[in-house]
């Protein structure tokens, strides 16, 4: 059975292939269209995964879409009739948009498919599942576990925002649901906002700021009691109730009431790009982050009680939030863990295919791939040879061929060791948010100077944020308290005592460029200011070459890990082609670009004659 799934039409569109329930493509539409979480149909990431599944749409046997739309537009009616007269700008602007196309999604859908064939047949069989749903299918059936707990949790679906599920064969039990407008992800979300970040992109951005704050410090007490006190009632089982008068998100234009929430945290909201990160919003961001935390373990605490497995599954955007599934993982509330490497509604596309694989038409699932389905999230599209020598010839650009792996990593690893920034794109481009050393910008961890090159000149990105480290997986304990594996950069690890620097005994005090710039480990680039580190354990089955790269760096180095962030400068999406990669290694200051078998070397390349910058190309995130 031929099933394509799709997300669409609020951020992150996606399209997923699924043939008798294995996973055969998977792609975001942001890395062919360029627009960072392109909410339109994904025409483009559809048409990839037809290619690749060597298929015409007539041949697909089904189609699903991630969420109920109709569903969804009940609860809008009826938040902006229980908050009336409330919300008249918010239902004036979203209201034409339902109007015109996403009450009749069915035929937006077929017009859009006319593109790539004749809709008319697979027409007949679209289906279209709950949006928790999708999530909650697309960390079960992709994970290696016949009977687990499954979490979700994110901004909301239609009515859900959370929900506790049991997978057990081939069945998804929904046993709890939270409900809008109570919701954790708009909570988080909404200190994105507060905080100066953008909704929806920035919330890693708040979580990488958390660590700056000042743990068991007054003003950090002081915050999260007013969280607790003032704006969200907190259940034992997780469940949470925000009061609604300090929030603006059910009927408004923005996430809260900034007078409000000015006054009860006694300092307005930052404005993105104009002011500067002060210590109270690295105190704020550390306090919502420890009432997050404490919500996804009470959550996940409910779940096991509630279902008596030993396994937990998560989906949802908050299942991103590394730092959260790292202390879950430490708690010990489930001896096993499985975190969808695209959590957010890209994989609600993944989701949707499996609901329909699964649960509709009743397939079995009674061996479930190891480690699991996801194929170390290398689902997109491929580089070719010939792209490559395409692109080589448009621009003029001089290369250098290695006959061999061997040869090109210990060329790159020599590279790495002597502080060189390297592009690095091989195979197949990762499905998800996170660059797993398909399309990464690599760097040598030991550097003290490597964090700041890599975040002001080649990602032009605040200095505060970290990078995170691959290490290989055989190696992963001798660097981070990690037991296990981490493929999807999904979890937050210490850095082992034996690798870290003391602390001067004035440290806490220092202000956030003090504290960056302090040469915490003998692994300065990747630790960051609280000793942690999202670690990526890369794994000799799932990318042989990037594992083989970090072997040579270690054979020079004796370090077995390496720098890893996305190729990408930002507000960019990842790129995708060896076009998109030229095009970025040209515009920053990296210092080599390795395309399959190919390095291109900065110094030799012809001058950037192009007038296009990447500031005007793409927003700011």
């Amino acid at each position: 059975m031929k099933v394509l799934g799709i997300s669409a039409f609020y951020h992150d569109s996606a399209a997923a292939l699924l043939h008798d329930g294995r996973i055969i493509a998977a792609a975001q539409e942001e890395r062919f269209t360029r627009k960072k979480h392109d909410p339109g149909f994904p025409t483009h990431a559809v048409r990839y995964c037809l290619e690749e599944g060597g298929l015409a749409l007539e041949d697909l046997d089904a189609i699903a879409f991630y969420d109920k739309p109709l569903l969804k537009f009940e609860r809008l009616l009826e938040t902006y009739y229980g908050f009336a007269p409330k919300g008249v700008a918010s239902f004036l602007r979203s209201m034409p948009v339902w109007m015109k196309e996403k009450l009749f999604l069915r035929k937006l859908i077929r017009d859009e498919l006319k593109e790539l064939g004749d809709p008319r047949r697979v027409m007949e069989q679209l289906y279209f599942p709950e949006h928790h749903l999708s999530h909650a299918a697309s960390a079960y059936y992709a994970s290696p576990f016949t009977d687990a707990a499954i979490l979700t949790i994110d901004g909301v679906g239609e009515w859900a925002t959370a929900s506790i599920c049991h997978g057990k064969g081939k069945d998804i039990t929904i046993l709890r649901e939270l409900q809008f407008p109570h919701s954790l992800g708009l909570l988080y979300s909404a200190f994105t906002y507060f905080c100066g970040f953008r909704v929806n992109s920035g919330e890693y951005k708040l979580m990488g700021l958390a660590p700056y704050g000042r743990v068991g410090a007054e003003e950090v007490d002081r915050y999260r009691r007013i969280i607790l006190d003032e704006l969200v009632q907190l259940n034992e089982d997780g469940s949470v109730w925000l009061d609604q008068q300090y929030f603006n998100y059910a009927t408004g234009l923005r996430m809260v009431q900034d007078a409000g929430w000015a006054k009860l945290f006694g300092f307005p909201r930052r404005v993105p790009e104009k002011e500067g990160l002060q210590q109270h919003h690295c105190d704020l961001a550390l306090a919502i982050q420890q009432v997050t935390e404490e919500i996804v373990l009470r959550m996940a605490r409910e779940a096991k009680k509630l279902t008596g497995a030993e396994a937990l599954c998560m989906a949802g955007g908050v299942a991103l939030n590394c730092v959260a599934n790292g202390r879950l993982l430490e708690s010990g509330v489930f001896s096993d863990l499985f975190i969808q490497p695209a959590a957010g509604d890209a994989g609600g596309a993944l989701g949707a295919a499996y609901a329909v694989h699964h649960i509709h038409h009743g397939a079995p699932r009674d061996t479930p791939e190891r480690p699991d389905a996801m194929q170390g999230g290398y689902l997109g599209p491929t580089i070719t040879e010939q792209e490559t020598q395409r692109m080589a010839r448009k621009y003029a650009a001089p290369f250098h061929r290695f006959a061999s792996m061997d040869e090109l990593a210990d060329h790159v690893a020599g590279l790495l060791a002597d502080g060189r920034v390297i592009g690095w794109v091989q195979g197949r481009m990762e499905f998800g948010p996170r660059a797993l050393g398909a399309r990464s910008i690599l760097g040598d961890p030991r550097s003290p100077a490597m964090q700041k090159k890599l975040n002001l000149k080649i990602k032009f990105r605040e200095s505060f944020r970290p990078f995170a480290p691959s290490v290989l997986a055989e190696e992963a304990a001798a660097y981070f308290d990690l037991k296990g594996a981490s493929p999807y950069m999904l979890l937050v690890r210490p850095v082992k005592d034996g690798l870290r620097r003391t602390l001067p005994p004035d440290y806490a005090g220092r202000d956030i460029r003090e504290k960056l710039y302090f040469e915490r480990s003998s692994l300065p680039a990747i630790t960051h200011v609280d000793f942690s580190a999202r670690v990526q354990t890369v794994h000799r089955e799932t990318n042989p070459r990037y594992w083989q790269l970090i072997q040579a760096f270690k054979a020079r180095t004796g370090v077995g890990v390496v720098v890893n962030t996305s190729f990408n400068v930002r507000g960019e999406p990842i790129v995708c082609t060896p076009e998109d990669a030229y095009r970025c290694f040209m515009r920053t200051e990296m210092d080599h670009l390795v395309v399959g078998d190919v390095v291109f070397n900065k110094t030799e390349q012809p001058a950037w004659q192009r007038t296009d910058d990447w500031k005007e190309e793409f927003v700011l995130d």
